[in-house]
C-alpha cells in the first residue's frame, strides 16, 4: 500500500487541508496540538469509517464550521496494480477503483476496502502504524502482557474464542446428560406397571363380552313387545281422533240450528221493511235532485275560494317584485367596484410580501449574529480553559520538566512554548471580550428590525381592510346575480297564477247554496230510514234460498254425528288395557337401556385399559430412546473434551512457533540495519528481545542498539501481519516515536529507516522535534492558527539543505 494524496475538509481542526505524499521519508512536523495526529486519524477514518475515529461522529466536525457545513476526507492510494480513491463524509461515501465507482454507501465502502486490504481496523493499525511511545512496545510489559499482545495482533485469540465455545458446548452436554439420567424411570417399576395393565385389559375384555350378550337378550325381548305396543298406540290415537271429530260435529249441529233460526227471523223482518218502504216513496223522491244540485254548488264554492287565494298571492308577488327592483338598482355598481378593490388588494399583497421578506431577513440576520456570537464565545471559553491548563502545567513543570506529550525535557524550548501559549491566551481573551460586547449589543432588538416589523404590520392592516372591502363587494355581486334569478322566478310564477285565475269558473250563489243544504238536512232522517228499509227489503229473496240451504245442512250434520258415535263403539278401546300394555313395553325398554349402559361402561374400561398398555409401551420405548440419547451425548462430550485438549496444544504450538518466526524476520531487518554486524535476534520464553553476537546472547547493549532491537521487532510484527493478510509491507507510519531520545539517537533511527528504503519505499514520520528535519526527504509543516482556530499545513521541502552526511551514511 502506498499513499498518494490526502484532503481534509472541516475534519477536526483542519478546515481545508491537502497533502501530496511521495516516496522516501516524509516528515510531518509541528508543535503539540497542531493537528498532526488528526492526519493519521483521517486516513484510518476514510478507510474504516467511524470505528477509527476518536470520540463520536458529532465530534469530527470542525468546531468553527457552520452547523450544516460538509465534513469530507479524500484519500488516494495505490495497492498492487490498482489505484484507489475513497471520498467519505459523515453520511455518505464513495470508492473509486481505477477511476470507476465500485461502492457508494458507508457500509459498502468500508466492507469493500476491508476485503481489498485483507485487514481489520486493528490489524491495519498494528501493521502500518506505530503510535506515540510504541517503539518499545514489548520492552516494559510483563511476560503475560507480551504474550497476549503478540497473540492479539496475530489473531491467535480466535483460537481462544473457539475453545471457549467448545467448553460451553461440553458443559451444556454435561448438564443435558445429567438431566436425561435424572428423568430416567427404573426398569423394574416399568415391568410391574406393564403386568398390572395387561391384567386389567383381560378383565375389561371379559366384562365387555358379558355386557354385549345381555344387551342382545334385552333387544330381542323389546323387539317382541314393540308390535303389540304399537297396535295399542294406534288404536288409542284413532279413538281420540274420532272423539275429537264427534265433538266438532256436535258443535256444528248447534251452530247450524242457530243459523237456521237467524235466517228465519231476518226473512220476517225483510218482508215488514218492504211494506214500510212503499209508504215513504213520496217523501224520498226529491232527494236525488237536491244532492246533484248541492254537488255543483260545492264545486263552484271551491273555485271561488281558490280564486280569492290566488288573488292574494298575486298581490304578495307584486310587492316582492317591487322590493327586488329597488335592491338590484342599489347593487348596480358592485361589479365595477369589485374589480377596482381586487386590483388594490393584489397590489397591497405584493407590497406586504416584500415587507414581510425584509422583516424576516432583518430578524434572521439578528438571530444569526446572536447565535454566532454565543457559539464563538462558548468555544473561546473552552479553548481558553484548555490552553490555560496546558500553560499552567508546563509553567509548573519548569524547563527540567517533561513534555506532557513526548515525555522529553523542554530545556531551552520551555520559554518559547510558554510564549506561544501566552500569545494564544491573549488572542483568545481579545476575541472573547469582543464577542461578549457583541452579545450585549445584540441583546436589544435592532432599530432596523423594529422599523421593518412596524412597516410590515401597517401594510398587513391595510391588506386586511382591502380584503374585507373585496369580500363585501364580492358578496354584493353574488347577491345581485341571485336577485336577478329570483326576480325571473317570481315573474314567471305571477304569469302562471294570472292564467289560473282567468280559467276559474264563476257564478257561485252563497244564499242558494245554504238553502239547498238546509233542505237536504231536513230530509236526511227520512233518507236514512228509507235506505235502511231498502237494505232489509232487498234481502228477502236471498234469505228464502239461504234458509232452505241451512235446513238441509242441519239435517246432514245430525246424520254425521250418529255415524261418528257408531265408529267410536266399533274401536273397542279400553284405558286399563292400554296402561297394562304400556307397563310391559316400559319394562322391556328400561332393561335394554340398562344393558346398553353396562356395555358403554365396560367399553370405556376396555379403552382405558388399552390406553394404559399403550402408555406403558410408550414409556418403555421412550426409556430406550433416552438411553441411546445419553450414550450419544456422552460420546459427543468425550469428543469435546478431546477438542479442548487439542486447542490447548495447538495454541501452545502456535505460541512456540511464533517466537522463531518473529525472530527470523527481525534478524533479517537487524542484518540490513547493522550492515551484518548483528545478524541474529531472538525472543526468549518471556518474549524479551535478545541480540546475538555470533550466536552468543549479548547481555549489555547500548541505547542505540536497544533502539535498533525495538525497531526491528516492531517491523517484524508488522511484516507478519501483512504477510498473513496477503499484502506487501511498503508503507510505514511512525507517530512521535522518538520519545526521550537524544539528538544522536534520533539521527541513528533516521539512518536505520533510510537503510530500509528498499523494504519500505514510503515512510511517514510525525514529530514535533525540529532537529530531525535534515534527515528527511520531504517536510510537511503543520501549525495551529489561533485567530482562525484551524490547522495550517504547508510543504517546506524546498527549505531543506543538502543531506547530512551522517544521516545519509
Amino acid at each position: 500500500m502506498k499513499l498518494h494524496r490526502l484532503r481534509l475538509v472541516n475534519f477536526r481542526q483542519h478546515a481545508d487541508t491537502e497533502i501530496v505524499f511521495g516516496d522516501g521519508i516524509t516528515g510531518i512536523i509541528g508543535p503539540n496540538g497542531s493537528g498532526k495526529t488528526s492526519l493519521l486519524e483521517a486516513i484510518a477514518w476514510a478507510i474504516y469509517g467511524n470505528p477509527a475515529a476518536r470520540g463520536d461522529k458529532d465530534s469530527i466536525r470542525n468546531l468553527r464550521a457552520k452547523a450544516r457545513a460538509p465534513v469530507r476526507v479524500e484519500l488516494e492510494f495505490g495497492l498492487g496494480s490498482h489505484a484507489y480513491r475513497v471520498d467519505r463524509g459523515l453520511n455518505n461515501a464513495e470508492l473509486y477503483q481505477d477511476g470507476v465507482v465500485v461502492a457508494n454507501s458507508l457500509k459498502e465502502v468500508t466492507g469493500r476496502l476491508q476485503r481489498v486490504l485483507g485487514m481489520t481496523h486493528a490489524e491495519f493499525f498494528n501493521t502500518y502504524f506505530t503510535g506515540q511511545k510504541e517503539l518499545a512496545v514489548l520492552a516494559d510489559a510483563s511476560r503475560p502482557e507480551r504474550a497476549a499482545f503478540l497473540s492479539r495482533v496475530l489473531r491467535h485469540e480466535q483460537l481462544t474464542l473457539a475453545q471457549e465455545r467448545i467448553r460451553e458446548r461440553r458443559n451444556a452436554l454435561g448438564h443435558e446428560v445429567d438431566g436425561l439420567e435424572t428423568g430416567l424411570p427404573p426398569q423394574a417399576e416399568l415391568e410391574k406397571e406393564r403386568k398390572t395393565a395387561e391384567s386389567r385389559l383381560a378383565e375389561a375384555r371379559k366384562a365387555a363380552t358379558a355386557a354385549t350378550a345381555e344387551r342382545t337378550k334385552t333387544q330381542q325381548a323389546l323387539a317382541e313387545e314393540e308390535p303389540r305396543w304399537q297396535q295399542w298406540v294406534e288404536r288409542r290415537e284413532r279413538t281420540l281422533s274420532l272423539h275429537g271429530d264427534l265433538r266438532v260435529a256436535e258443535q256444528g249441529v248447534v251452530v247450524a240450528r242457530q243459523e237456521f233460526q237467524r235466517l228465519d227471523k231476518e226473512l220476517a223482518e225483510a218482508l215488514a221493511a218492504r211494506e214500510e218502504l212503499r209508504k215513504l216513496e213520496g217523501e224520498v223522491a226529491p232527494i236525488s235532485k237536491l244532492k246533484a244540485e248541492l254537488a255543483e254548488l260545492e264545486r263552484l264554492h271551491r273555485e271561488d275560494a281558490a280564486r280569492r287565494e290566488e288573488q292574494a298571492k298575486l298581490t304578495e308577488l307584486t310587492r316582492n317584485l317591487n322590493v327586488l327592483d329597488r335592491r338590484m338598482a342599489e347593487l348596480g355598481e358592485a361589479e365595477a367596484a369589485l374589480e377596482r378593490a381586487s386590483k388594490e388588494a393584489q397590489a397591497l399583497a405584493r407590497r406586504l410580501e416584500a415587507a414581510d421578506k425584509v422583516a424576516g431577513e432583518q430578524q434572521a440576520a439578528w438571530v444569526r449574529e446572536k447565535e454566532y456570537a454565543n457559539t464563538r464565545r462558548a468555544e473561546l471559553l473552552k479553548q481558553h480553559e484548555e490552553v490555560k491548563d496546558q500553560r499552567d502545567k508546563i509553567e509548573r513543570l519548569g524547563p527540567e520538566g517533561q513534555c506532557p506529550t513526548c515525555l522529553r525535557p523542554l530545556g531551552a524550548e520551555h520559554r518559547a512554548v510558554l510564549d506561544v501559549l501566552n500569545n494564544q491566551l491573549e488572542v483568545i481573551v481579545t476575541d472573547g471580550t469582543y464577542f461578549k460586547q457583541r452579545i450585549e449589543q445584540l441583546a436589544t432588538t435592532p432599530v432596523a428590525v423594529t422599523e421593518a416589523e412596524a412597516a410590515r404590520d401597517a401594510l398587513r392592516e391595510e391588506v386586511r381592510q382591502a380584503s374585507e372591502r373585496e369580500v363585501t363587494l364580492r358578496e354584493q355581486t353574488r347577491e345581485r346575480a341571485r336577485l336577478r334569478k329570483e326576480y325571473a322566478g317570481l315573474a314567471k310564477r305571477t304569469e302562471e297564477i294570472e292564467r289560473r285565475v282567468a280559467a276559474r269558473d264563476t257564478g257561485y250563489n252563497a244564499e242558494h247554496h245554504n238553502a239547498v243544504r238546509t233542505e237536504l238536512a231536513r230530509l236526511e232522517p227520512v233518507a236514512l230510514q228509507a235506505a235502511a228499509l231498502s237494505a232489509r227489503a232487498d234481502r228477502a229473496e236471498a234469505l228464502v234460498g239461504e234458509a232452505e240451504i241451512a235446513e238441509k245442512g242441519l239435517s246432514a250434520r245430525e246424520e254425521h254425528v250418529r255415524q261418528l258415535a257408531d265408529a267410536v263403539k266399533a274401536e273397542g278401546f279400553s284405558e286399563p288395557k292400554f296402561q297394562a300394555a304400556r307397563e310391559r313395553h316400559d319394562r322391556a325398554a328400561h332393561a335394554l337401556r340398562a344393558a346398553e349402559l353396562a356395555v358403554a361402561e365396560t367399553r370405556g374400561e376396555l379403552v382405558a385399559a388399552e390406553s394404559a398398555v399403550r402408555e406403558i409401551e410408550r414409556r418403555v420405548t421412550e426409556r430406550a430412546a433416552r438411553e441411546r440419547t445419553i450414550a450419544e451425548r456422552k460420546i459427543e462430550q468425550r469428543l469435546h473434551n478431546e477438542l479442548d485438549r487439542a486447542f490447548s496444544d495447538l495454541r501452545a504450538e502456535l505460541n512456540a512457533a511464533m517466537r522463531p518466526e518473529i525472530s527470523a524476520l527481525a534478524s533479517g531487518f537487524l542484518s540490513d540495519l547493522t550492515d551484518a554486524r548483528y545478524d541474529e535476534v531472538d525472543l526468549d520464553e518471556d518474549y524479551r528481545v535478545v541480540v546475538l553476537d555470533e550466536g552468543v546472547p549479548k547481555p549489555v547493549i547500548s541505547g542505540g542498539e536497544e533502539d535498533i532491537a525495538n525497531l526491528v521487532l516492531r517491523l517484524a510484527i508488522s511484516q507478519m501481519i501483512a504477510e498473513r493478510a496477503g499484502q506487501p509491507l511498503s508503507l510505514l507510519v511512525l507517530d512521535e516515536i522518538f520519545g526521550s531520545l537524544d539528538e544522536s539517537r534520533r539521527q541513528h533511527v533516521l539512518a536505520l529507516l533510510r537503510r530500509l528504503g528498499d523494504r519500505f519505499p514510503q515512510v511517514i514520520l510525525i514529530t514535533h522535534i525540529e532537529q530531525v528535519r535534515d534527515g528527511l526527504d520531504r517536510i510537511i509543516r503543520v501549525a495551529y492558527d489561533a485567530t482562525t482556530g484551524t490547522s495550517v499545513v504547508r510543504d517546506d521541502t524546498a527549505t531543506l539543505g543538502p543531506p547530512d552526511a551522517s544521516v545519509a551514511a
